[in-house]
């Protein structure tokens, strides 16, 4: 989920890392969010105000009081305007003082004031995160509901490798959106998604396989992940790996194995997407060894694969959504709304490969949405990203409904 919009203030305590919160400014004017700082005195000894004044486009604030001329830094104010706010770096003295109540500083007065959730991204030598004080400190403000961003294992200023290197500004910004992308519906459901290829095996060597890439299923399974959803996601073989550690992954190669998953899981969860490109036919003996060349031809003997969704969408129950897709070549409308009826989708998901940038391989999709009662949404071309939280917000809506 874009930032775009949201009030974002950045703390910024004494530390090496402190660069790096020119990194976290400019990305989060990137995702055109609107920010403020507030520093630290010990901090402006690392980066100077003026860099970060000039990428967030808003005066830094460090003191009470503006010398220049007098005026008020009202650290009630600054708490209460803040959609969110970020500790980045947060050290060891900042995180104590927080802890503490200890408020010396505008930044901990502001942090005193917030309504408004509240990261820690902590940077410091890797004996002083391990230190009990540390920790303990931690799990105080993690008592207060505050969150945080664990900081990287790597080298440190003090020539020591460890934990306790602030983390890259691309993770807090990514941990931040993940934050804004949860629904609170979502947080309550379980979603199955099964993606990529089959592989049908015709001798220890060789297979029958398709040209989908996975990209799809993994994009819905990641939008669904980050409204706060349990996604379990059944993958055929593919090079991608789940954006979001909470993704449950089951790995499978053939339609068997996809089956045999997916039969297991099924029942246990609110939605069940398939998005996966399951194989029709296997070869009805697959050879212990590798088959060797021989003769002008060769007959291969195929015979059906399980059919996952058909067999699956006649024991759906009464509040489960099911999802199913289509990639067709012609007739697309008629064939999907036909395998709509036959599997018993509440929704499908019709790609066309006579449309460009669509269907397998492409890092973009356009898809065309039918649901049960035959009411046709069509969408333009858009990144599978988009793609899939067009689809996330189809079934959001479909749940605030109930």
């Amino acid at each position: 989920m874009s930032l775009k919009g949201k009030k974002i203030l950045l703390g910024v305590s004494g530390s090496i890392a402190a660069y790096k919160a020119a990194l976290i400014v400019r990305l989060l004017i990137k995702q055109q969010a609107e920010v403020k700082v507030v520093m630290t005195e010990s901090a402006k000894d690392f980066i100077t105000p003026l860099t970060l004044s000039v990428l967030s486009k808003n005066p830094v604030f460090s003191s009470f009081f503006n010398d220049s001329d007098g005026t008020w830094n009202n650290h009630v104010e600054l708490g209460l305007w803040a959609d969110a706010i970020i500790v980045a770096p947060a050290t060891a003295k900042t995180l104590s003082k927080c802890a503490t109540g200890n408020c010396d500083d505008l930044l901990t007065a502001v942090y005193l004031s917030a309504r408004c959730p509240v990261f820690f991204a902590p940077a410091m030598d890797a004996d002083m995160f391990q230190h009990g004080t540390t920790k303990q400190n931690i799990n105080t403000l993690i008592s207060f509901g505050n969150h945080f961003i664990d900081p990287d294992h790597g080298e440190l200023a003090s020539g020591l490798t460890g934990e306790g290197r602030l983390a890259e500004p691309e993770k807090i910004i990514h941990e931040l959106s993940l934050f804004f992308s949860r629904v609170p519906v979502a947080a309550r459901k379980k979603v199955l998604i099964t993606a990529g290829p089959t592989l049908e095996a015709i001798d220890p060597v060789r297979y029958i396989g398709n040209r989908s890439s996975g990209k799809m299923g993994y994009a819905i399974a990641s939008a669904f992940a980050a409204a706060g959803a349990s996604v379990t996601l059944i993958s055929g073989p593919t090079n991608l790996k789940p954006a979001d550690q909470s993704i449950k992954l089951h790995s499978v190669q053939s339609a068997k194995e996809m089956f045999e998953a997916a039969s297991a899981e099924f029942e246990q969860h609110d939605v069940v997407i398939f998005a996966a490109a399951v194989a029709d036919y296997t070869p009805k003996y697959v050879a212990e060894q590798k088959i060797k060349k021989q003769g002008l031809g060769m007959s291969l003997e195929l015979t059906r694969t399980p059919d996952i969704a058909g067999t699956l969408g006649k024991l759906k129950k009464e509040n489960q959504l099911l999802i199913g897709f289509a990639l067709e070549t012609e007739n697309e409308l008629q064939y999907a709304m036909d395998k709509l009826d036959r599997k018993n989708f509440d929704y499908i998901i019709l790609n066309s490969l006579n449309d460009p940038g669509a269907g397998f391989a492409h890092d973009t999709n356009k898809i065309t949405v039918i649901d049960k009662d035959k009411n046709v949404s069509r969408f333009n071309l858009k990144s599978k990203e988009d793609v899939a939280r067009d689809i996330l917000h189809i079934v959001l809506a479909k749940w605030m409904e109930a």
